[in-house]
This record gives structure tokens, C-alpha cells and sequence, in this order.
């Protein structure tokens, strides 16, 4: 028995000691929900009723954007959950939590945060992203999505991609094209000017996809069947790699050449080319339920967790 408890502890031993661990840490003032990069800052979306901005260079948090709680089912003051956040310009585009179970929509600008929707429209909104200055598009549990113009508040269109729940999408660089991933497994592409369906991808996943990401052409899937899969429209291709555990995020490089993924069940993430397929490295330190992989550059990412940790790796 002694002898079962070295072996199992010493090639546990082994196994961390092949992993790379974080560089440095950012300390978020909740559990983190969403993660954006933009302009050398990080934007942090909490369950704490606030986004937090870090300072990438100086590793720093210089702004937090609070939010007014909400009351519960019962009346109690509580945090409102920030579902997702965006930026574009000076502008920061904030999804959060409202009463009844619906959601609503601020706009925070010049040190002013202003209300756009809220649980008076009875919205289940899962994501909320900018495609321009004056536009964004909002995606409901139901699977609808709406495209809305800000200035004169009001939807522009409105479509439903399929009848199964929704659970990601992912816009390319020039924001002229969505991916939504859903319960069926299969992606669905569509124009984000009209919403006009122009793709549907399938084969690869057989269930639920927790996550989706778009970089150049390439997009990739972290799936409840415990596959990863990466597409490749353009050229018709597609491939899965399967782990052992649910795969619970995924996250692309600018170039989509490297790949990040929830690997196991104990949090770490596997890099791999894209092209080759190749391991790069696996990463640990990661103590619960991964939330996001965000790729600084070719070198850099980001994980966080279902935790106020988000940790920073280098590639090489």
C-alpha cells in the first residue's frame, strides 16, 4: 500500500514537473466571467458587479467600472454577474445580470456609464459584442441574434440561427462574419450585416460546444464530447482531437496557427499548431473550471477560472 502511495505521488511528481507554469498573476475583485485584450489593457468581467481594466505593461489595475447591484427573488441586494465585455474606441460595451433572470446592457464612456437595455425588455442575453462604434449584436439563450443600433436604440434585425440553446460565438477581425456555436454541435455562420445564414460546419462535434474562437480563417471548438476541433472554411477542412475530460475553453493566436485547450481534468491547457498538429506545451496552475484562453500575441495568453485568478503564461 505504501509502495501504490510513492508510485502514485512520484509520477504525479513527474507529471507537473512537465508542465509550464504562470508567469505572473492578475488578481481580479471577483470570480472572473469574461476576458478581453485590447490597446495593452485587459478588460476583466466579474461576478462582483464590476469590469476591472489592468495595465498590461505595468501588470496594473488602474480602472474598475462598478455596477449597481440588483435585487434577488426574495429582495436581498446582491452582485450583478457581468456576463461579457467589449470595447471598440473609448467605448465599453457591458452585459450583466438584472432582475427576473433577464439581462441588461451598459455603455460605459468618458467616466459615465449609461443604462442601454434592461430587464423591462425581457431579454435572456448570453453575449453582447460590438461590430461597430454604433452597433452591436446581442445573442439570446434562445439562439436569436440581433443586431442593434446604439444612437437610435432599436434592432436593425433580428434572426433566429437554429432551435437549439445557444452557447458561444466568436466575430472575425473585420466583424463582417459570426459564429455561433449551440447544443446540436454544429456552427453556424452568418453575415453580421443582415444576419444571412452563409455556412453551417458539422461532423466533427457530436454535442454541446462550451466555446468558440475565429483568427484568420481559422476556428476552433472546445466541445462536452471532449473534442477540439478546428476548422478550416476556406479550404473545407476540419479535424478533432480528443481528450479525456470535457473540454470546457478554447482560444486561438492572432495568426490561428496556435491553439490553446482545457486538456484534462485537472485544468491545464495543451497548445498545439494548428497546421501540424503538434504539441508545443502543456501548462499548469489552473485550480478549478477554466472561463477563457486570450492570446496577448504569438508568445503571451491568458487563462482564467472560476476564480478572481487570471493567469498570465509565456509560450516559448
Amino acid at each position: 500500500m505504501k509502495l501504490m502511495i510513492f508510485l502514485t505521488f512520484f509520477i504525479s511528481s513527474l507529471f507537473s514537473l512537465n508542465l509550464k507554469q504562470p508567469v505572473l498573476q492578475f488578481n481580479a475583485s471577483g470570480f472572473v466571467v469574461d476576458v478581453v485584450f485590447k490597446n495593452d489593457k485587459i478588460y476583466v468581467a466579474t461576478d462582483a458587479s464590476c469590469v476591472d481594466i489592468f495595465d498590461f505593461k505595468t501588470k496594473k489595475l488602474i480602472e474598475k467600472i462598478e455596477l449597481p447591484k440588483i435585487k434577488d427573488f426574495i429582495g436581498d441586494e446582491v452582485d450583478s454577474k457581468v456576463y461579457s465585455v467589449d470595447v471598440i474606441d473609448d467605448k465599453v460595451l457591458i452585459l450583466s445580470q438584472d432582475k427576473q433572470g433577464f439581462r441588461r446592457v451598459h455603455i460605459y464612456q468618458n467616466l459615465k456609464t449609461d443604462l442601454l437595455l434592461d430587464s423591462s425588455k425581457s431579454l435572456t442575453i448570453a453575449k453582447a459584442k460590438f461590430l461597430d462604434s454604433n452597433t452591436i449584436l446581442l445573442a439570446l439563450l434562445s439562439n436569436e441574434l440581433i443586431s442593434y443600433d446604439i444612437k437610435n436604440r432599436r434592432q436593425n434585425w433580428i434572426i433566429q440561427v437554429a432551435g437549439a440553446k445557444f452557447s458561444d460565438f466568436a466575430l472575425n477581425e473585420q466583424k463582417s462574419e459570426v459564429v455561433v456555436a449551440d447544443e446540436s454541435g454544429n456552427l453556424k455562420i452568418h453575415n453580421t450585416k443582415d444576419g444571412k445564414h452563409l455556412k453551417t460546419l458539422s461532423g466533427e462535434n457530436l454535442d454541446n460546444v462550451f466555446q468558440v474562437d475565429y483568427k484568420k480563417g481559422v476556428i476552433a471548438t472546445a466541445g462536452q464530447d471532449r473534442r477540439m476541433v478546428i476548422y478550416v472554411p476556406k479550404f473545407n477542412s476540419s479535424y478533432h482531437i480528443k481528450s479525456d475530460f470535457l473540454i470546457y475553453s478554447v482560444g486561438l493566436s492572432p495568426s490561428g496557427k496556435i491553439v490553446g485547450y482545457g486538456c484534462d481534468e485537472h485544468n491545464n491547457v495543451l497548445l498545439l499548431n494548428t497546421i501540424s498538429k503538434s504539441e508545443i506545451a502543456k501548462f499548469g496552475g489552473n485550480n478549478v473550471t477554466l472561463t477563457k484562453i486570450v492570446f496577448i500575441s504569438e508568445d503571451e495568453f491568458l487563462v482564467s477560472s472560476d476564480s478572481k485568478i487570471i493567469n498570465l503564461y509565456s509560450v516559448k
